[in-house]
């Protein structure tokens, strides 16, 4: 869906201008994201919620299970009742541990939530150095080869990701990326 509606907002554009030339680029994200400190940073912060949140839910499994080989072990001398007691408690624990990992783990829960916080810097540094390659350039597209849009293929000339690299004040170093060892040191071995 979110291709289609792509292509149709580019084929309006294309049809809109005809007699301008427009002049595209495209960037690769994840690799200048790659370089970036605050993005290592963020990562890193990311890592330590998602471990002391596993942990925690973690927690509440053992002692579901201590809860559990107790009930077992007990089990021959409760009465009915006591039973019923245990095993509601035992069910309880069950969901409030499950309902704990949705909150946490789940379809835009805390660990998505504090992703999105802590990634918002870095991708909001490479928003503007891209808004401002492509106005140095003249550009009138900027595609992003690490995203959900399939470039089937890129030409190494049409890549601005070391003029981004260089406006966020990123080395570039030249390093063999995706097996492709032209794609090395693209600012100064490809003219734009």
């Amino acid at each position: 869906m979110k291709k289609a509606l792509f292509f149709v907002l580019l084929s309006a554009v294309w049809s809109v201008t005809p007699a301008h030339a427009q002049k595209f680029g495209y960037v690769d994200t994840e690799f200048i994201l790659g370089k970036m400190p605050e993005y290592q940073k963020a990562l890193t912060e990311i890592d330590k919620f998602a471990e002391k949140w596993s942990k925690d839910i973690q927690d509440k499994y053992v002692e579901i299970d201590k809860l559990q080989k107790s009930y077992q072990a007990e089990e021959i001398l409760l009465t009915e009742d006591m039973k019923r007691d245990r095993q509601r408690v035992l069910s309880e624990r069950e969901r409030e541990a499950r309902d704990y990992n949705n909150k946490v783990f789940g379809y835009q829960g805390l660990l998505y939530e504090k992703k999105k916080e802590l990634m918002k810097v870095p991708m909001d540094m490479v928003n503007r150095a891209v808004e401002k390659v492509a106005l140095q350039k003249k550009l009138d597209f900027i595609f992003d080869k690490a995203s959900d849009f399939v470039m089937l293929y890129t030409n190494p000339r049409h890549d601005y990701s070391d003029y981004v690299m260089e406006e966020l004040g990123l080395e570039i170093k030249p390093t063999a990326t995706n097996g492709n060892p032209t794609n090395t040191n693209k600012a100064t071995t490809n003219p734009k």
